[in-house]
């Protein structure tokens, strides 16, 4: 059965995406902590991240520090958050996002009601600091 996320990958359910590539795929969550927060996961179906080859691993984390330097970037944050948890989709992912402080990393307060416009600011926000760092051909037009 596929997850969620695969189905946002495949284009069968609505995402905002903000980085594709051949092995990672990175949008954002429908229950941010703070505008910009970005899931970071692999096209292949792996729950566990500690299942991951150690390439893929790579791929991964090389994709959420290019993230990580948009964030910082288009929403000016002292620091970007990372984060795997893995319980509510069991698809491997990376949280990443603006950090001010720690209770970005506490995602029981992550805001499910986060208006569409707010979400679909922080996708172009996102998608313009990624293009801006050089990752142009990895960004979704928007």
């Amino acid at each position: 059965m596929s997850t969620v996320f695969s189905k946002i990958i495949a284009g069968e359910l609505p995402g905002r995406i903000v980085w594709e590539d051949p092995d990672v795929v990175a949008f954002l969550t429908i229950a941010p902590v703070a505008a910009g927060h970005t899931l970071v996961v692999p096209r292949a179906e792996i729950d566990r991240w500690t299942d991951l080859e150690p390439e893929l691993l790579t791929r991964l984390n090389v994709v959420a520090q290019a993230v990580g330097k948009a964030v910082l970037e288009g929403f000016g944050a002292v620091r970007a958050g990372y984060l795997i948890a893995g319980f509510e989709v069991p698809h491997t992912h990376i949280h990443v996002f603006p950090a001010n402080d720690m209770s970005g990393f506490d995602l029981s307060l992550a805001n499910p009601d986060t208006p569409a416009e707010e979400s679909d600011a922080a996708a172009v926000t996102l998608r313009r600091s990624l293009r801006e760092l050089g990752y142009g051909e990895f960004v979704p037009a928007d």
